[in-house]
């Protein structure tokens, strides 16, 4: 079978910024307060006429820059998303159109937060096989649009972005590519992060408006604890899958979840802060963009480079988890 590496990256955050002192003003907190436990000092909030799609398009276009690649190259578009444009079509089918790419085949991944590493996997399954050659994996989302601003436990949390890797064949003798690649989901702790109502189960009602069941909830201590555990076995069981050990990784690039989450993550690990980069205070948690983003960022101000090998690991809701090793 043929091995997959990363050809291009791009990323983008929205203009608009809501920081912490924004919140003090929305719901009971204090910046000092959401820093002590999450990191968090701003997030970014897409433009009111725009929306998931607009974002990886801008992501998307940066990607085929790094690469030097050109839309009419790619074969596939995966858009990995809890929150798309609309309920279909998938924002897939939308921002193959708004780039200009061929009648290709594109569609959503919804993993929550693991989004973009479980994106990782299928487009490796696909060029593994050789059934393609050059894959845009997006991890974007617009879930400032779904917030409570009356709930203190998830408002402060999120924000809005998009990041785009794309995937290619690598060289028989190239040694850099993606290494390995591991997903999981325990659906049996799928309440603990999760929006009961607005889907075919509970379709969106007076009722549903009435009680915000269409908004996130969180049951926030068994989410720490939970993700802890799970973010660190997978970055066992990648390293473990292609014999690695931790100070032979380069970078851990985590899910921008919570400060203190990637510190615990760290501790398990055994593995040094400084090695582990961290966007989230300046963009907070944007679920499966937030692999992505903090990768492009690491990579533009030279942390990332060429030959590094680096672990990505994510946790969400499903409860879904995943990690992946690259040498980039």
């Amino acid at each position: 079978m043929f091995r997959s590496k990363v050809a291009g990256v791009g990323s983008f955050l929205p203009e608009k910024v809501i920081t912490n002192f924004d919140l003090e003003k929305m719901v009971e907190t204090s910046s000092e307060w959401i820093i002590q436990r999450t990191g968090i000092e701003r997030r970014h909030m897409v433009d009111e006429n725009e929306g998931t799609s607009d974002m990886c398009v801008r992501a998307g276009n940066k990607a085929l820059a790094h690469a030097g690649m050109t839309v009419d190259q790619i074969d596939l578009i995966i858009v990995c998303t809890l929150t798309p444009d609309y309920k279909m079509p998938a924002a897939a089918c939308l921002v193959q159109a708004k780039l200009g790419a061929r009648n290709i085949m594109s569609f959503d991944l919804n993993a929550a937060c693991s989004g973009f590493v479980y994106g990782l996997f299928v487009a490796d399954q696909f060029i593994k096989t050789g059934v393609y050659k050059n894959v845009m994996v997006f991890g974007a989302e617009n879930l400032t649009r779904l917030l409570n601003y009356k709930d203190r436990d998830t408002c402060i949390l999120f924000g809005d972005a998009a990041g785009c890797f794309i995937m290619t064949r690598a060289e028989e003798n190239d040694p850099n590519y993606l290494m390995t690649a591991h997903a999981h989901a325990e659906g049996s702790l799928a309440e603990l992060l999760w929006a009961k109502g607005g889907g075919t189960r509970y379709p969106f009602s007076q009722e549903v408006w009435d009680t915000g069941s269409h908004y996130m909830q969180m049951k926030g201590k068994e989410i720490f604890k939970n993700a802890t555990r799970t973010m660190a076995t997978a970055c066992h069981e990648a390293m473990d899958a292609v014999n690695l050990k931790p100070d032979q990784i380069d970078w851990i690039v985590p899910h921008q979840a919570n400060m203190r989450i990637t510190e615990a993550v760290a501790s398990h690990l055994d593995f040094p802060m400084e090695k582990i980069v961290s966007t989230v205070h300046e963009t907070g948690n944007t679920s499966a963009a937030s692999i992505p983003v903090a990768f492009d960022i690491a990579m533009q101000d030279g942390r990332i480079q060429r030959g590094q090998t680096i672990l990505l690991t994510a946790f969400g809701a499903g409860l879904t988890s995943g990690s992946a090793i690259l040498r980039f």
